[in-house]
């Protein structure tokens, strides 16, 4: 049994459900999209306190089940006006399973800033928040473990989330504390900082009754066994996310100045410092960690903290996404400026995604040079200080380049497209055109698929395919990373589901969960006002070749959203 609370944070009154089995499965970007559409919340104001935040953890939440500690945090974004989910990984899920919850959803909002500490004891605390405000979350994060002790986690909003910024997401604490796990995308912060509630603090606790307890353990032991055996999983351990970097970059489709071009020149002796090879041998040499897990269990350890030429921590993690949106393509490359942006982004909570398209964009305006750190550190102070360009600023991509009237724009949906340019990794940039949750890579990312002399239909097949794997995933508190293991042996993690949670869920239940998904955004998104229009890729990447390789982009909404039909059926 798990416990879920519905939290009305104008009355702090508490209604618990108490959940078994299937209604604990079904969890996490699954649980979102049902509640979302079936309260018809497409029409409401995001930042209004009719918005509900969701937060909710997988059916292995407080287990050592391998990258099986996600949290998904959702509600009608307040970037896309769509449905979002962004998941983020630490000990937050972690924290709540431990003392068996499923999840909670914040209603309503506060009439003071607030903390919400939920205890081992069972019992849900309120305290005032008034004394954290304006803190960045490095510090707010020192002072409440002064208070509430190291065995929590927490759940912050960040400064820029305070004034309802929308390129802030919701951190998390890592293994060592730091508050550094975002659910970062879409303006989940936004909403939390709407709320008025600044932090969230779960204590930890002990593993929760399962029930078969031998059995899941014996399957906790085998899924290690062969994530350990899976040569993707050993690149994962040994470079982390920023190989990606490597291949894109190699492929000419990483993201530079703006999506002007998709490989990064390198003139320093021809290396391309932002590579995870690169990283990885200067790192080491440095003394920092390279192999490094984000959530307890986790044996993929592709996290990792970057230190500088002295041997001092800079930040941890640096990873893909912010080398490609704040580094390439803001003409970055060396590793310790961006490193430093990337604590101070960290600092304020935002996406580092968001926040790279929206630079690159004032960059493309004329604001400000191409490479120019010091100007990359002024949009962060105009951010942090809440200036009236700052909260221009922290409106996010679409909204900046609306405002300077840029021709490049690069988002779908009002959100910034992720480090992969479409012109060249072409099946990600179908998945983040047909997606309800705006350009996200996440929801179906196969950055080395070989789309010579495939069709359109073809190519959707291959991308609904990944789509529906990701949703159930997400659904599940799972991390996309295990994929090579997780959507191969799909008969074996539902076992470890049914064992779990005493349920007898056939192995096609994966694949139906993640349709179920995706079927459910795709009509909340409809009713809040979507349509094929809004899938469509912007002009210049149809218009523009990409050098070196001289593409453009192939495919539009239309012949996209009619393949995607034949698929459904």
């Amino acid at each position: 049994m798990r416990h879920y609370h519905h939290i009305d944070l104008s009355t702090r009154a508490i209604r618990t459900e108490e959940l078994e089995g299937e209604d604990i499965v079904r969890a996490g970007r699954y649980l979102i999209a049902k509640t979302l559409t079936e309260r018809a919340l497409g029409d409401v104001d995001p930042l209004s306190g009719d918005n509900p935040l969701i937060f909710s953890a997988g059916p292995f939440a407080g287990t050592n089940f391998s990258n099986a500690n996600r949290v998904s945090v959702g509600c009608k974004s307040p970037l896309t006006l769509g449905i979002k989910e962004a998941n983020g990984g630490g000990t937050f899920a972690f924290a709540l399973g431990q003392l068996k919850i499923a999840g909670l959803t914040l209603n309503g909002m506060a009439d003071d800033w607030t903390l919400i500490h939920f205890t081992q004891a069972g019992q849900i605390e309120f305290h005032d928040a008034s004394e954290y405000l304006g803190m960045g979350n490095f510090e707010t994060a020192a002072k409440l473990h002064e208070h509430f002790g190291k065995k929590v986690s927490l759940a912050l909003c960040g400064p820029v989330g305070e004034y309802q910024g929308l390129l802030a997401g919701i951190a998390f604490s890592d293994v060592d504390l730091r508050p550094s796990r975002l659910a970062a995308r879409g303006g989940v912060g936004a909403v939390m900082g709407s709320k008025k509630v600044k932090a969230i603090i779960v204590d930890l606790d002990r593993m929760p009754p399962l029930h078969e307890r031998k059995k899941v353990m014996g399957a906790v032991k085998q899924y290690r066994k062969m994530l350990d055996a899976e040569p993707a999983i050993q690149a994962f351990q040994q470079t982390g996310t920023a190989m990606v970097a490597d291949y894109t970059n190699h492929v000419g489709g990483i993201p530079v100045r703006n999506f002007t071009a998709g490989q990064a020149m390198d003139t320093d002796k021809g290396l391309f410092k932002l590579g995870g090879d690169f990283l990885r041998e200067q790192n080491l040499e440095r003394g920092g960690e390279q192999t490094h897990a984000c959530m307890p269990g986790c044996i993929i350890q592709c996290s990792n903290v970057y230190a500088d030429k002295d041997g001092n921590e800079v930040v941890s993690p640096l990873e893909y996404e912010t080398i490609g949106l704040l580094g390439t393509n803001c003409g970055l490359s060396d590793p310790d400026e961006l490193a430093q942006l990337n604590y101070e982004a960290n600092d304020l909570g935002i996406d580092t995604i968001e926040l790279g398209g929206t630079i690159g964009v004032l960059m493309d305006a004329g604001e400000g040079k191409f490479g120019d750190v010091a100007y990359m550190q002024s949009v962060l102070d105009g951010l942090r200080n809440g200036t009236h360009a700052g909260k221009l600023h922290a409106s996010g991509t679409a909204r900046v380049g609306e405002a300077l009237g840029v021709a490049r724009v690069p988002v779908i949906k009002r959100q910034a497209i992720s480090a992969y340019d479409p012109r060249v990794i072409e099946v990600t940039g179908l998945s983040m055109m047909m997606t309800a949750q705006g350009a996200d890579h996440t929801t179906g990312n196969l950055p080395s698929y070989d789309s010579k002399g495939k069709t359109t239909d073809e190519l959707v097949a291959v991308s609904l395919d990944m789509q529906v794997m990701c949703a159930a995933v997400d659904s599940l508190g799972l991390c996309v990373f295990g994929r090579s293991v997780t959507n191969e042996h799909l008969d074996f993690m539902v076992q470890a589901i049914n064992d779990a949670h005493g349920v007898s869920l056939p192995e096609s239940f994966f694949v139906e969960l993640g349709k179920e998904t995706l079927m459910l955004e795709n009509q909340f998104n409809r009713s809040a006002g979507f349509s094929d229009t809004d899938d469509e890729l912007p002009e210049f990447f149809y218009t523009e070749n990409l050098p070196p390789s001289d593409k453009a982009a192939r495919f539009h909404a239309d012949e996209v959203n009619s393949a995607a039909s034949k698929w459904w059926g």
